[in-house]
C-alpha cells in the first residue's frame, strides 16, 4: 500500500490517510477482506506516531471502509455503494467549490462556468 504524506497540506496527516484507503478502496485497489498494514507498521513506514495511525484507522471503521479485529487486525469491508456514492458526491462537490472560488476570483459569470460544466459534462451525450 502506497500512501504519500504531505507535510505542507493543510489537511491533517490522519487525514490525507484516511483521504488515500478510501479512494483505494473506492477504486476497487483494495479488494474486501485485503488486510491494512498494523497501525504500528504503518506509523514506522510513513514516520509518524502511531496516535495520528489510530486516530486515522478509527475514521475509517466508523466510515464503514474497514473492520478491526482484536489480536487480528484491520482489513478491508465490501465497498457499500451509497458510501462510495456519498463520497464520491463530497469530493465533486469540493472539486466545484474550488472551481466557483476560481471564477468567482476571476470576475467569470456563473452561465460562462455553467456553459463550460455543460461542453466538459459533453451536454448529455
Amino acid at each position: 500500500m502506497n500512501i504519500i504524506i504531505s507535510n505542507s497540506s493543510d489537511k491533517p496527516i490522519y487525514e490525507q490517510i484516511t483521504d488515500q484507503i478510501k479512494n483505494m478502496v473506492m477504486s476497487g485497489q483494495l479488494k474486501e477482506g485485503m488486510p491494512l498494514p498494523s497501525m504500528r507498521t504503518l506509523a514506522k513506514d510513513l514516520r509518524i506516531s502511531v496516535i495520528t495511525t489510530k486516530r486515522a484507522y478509527e475514521e475509517l471503521e466508523r466510515d464503514g471502509f474497514i473492520a478491526t479485529m482484536v489480536g487480528k487486525g484491520s482489513f478491508v469491508k465490501a465497498a457499500d455503494t451509497r458510501l462510495v456514492r456519498e463520497e464520491k458526491l463530497k469530493r465533486i462537490e469540493g472539486l466545484l467549490a474550488e472551481a466557483v472560488n476560481v471564477a468567482n476570483g476571476s470576475g467569470i459569470e456563473r452561465a460562462e462556468v455553467m456553459e463550460m460544466l455543460d461542453l466538459v459534462y459533453g451536454n448529455g451525450e
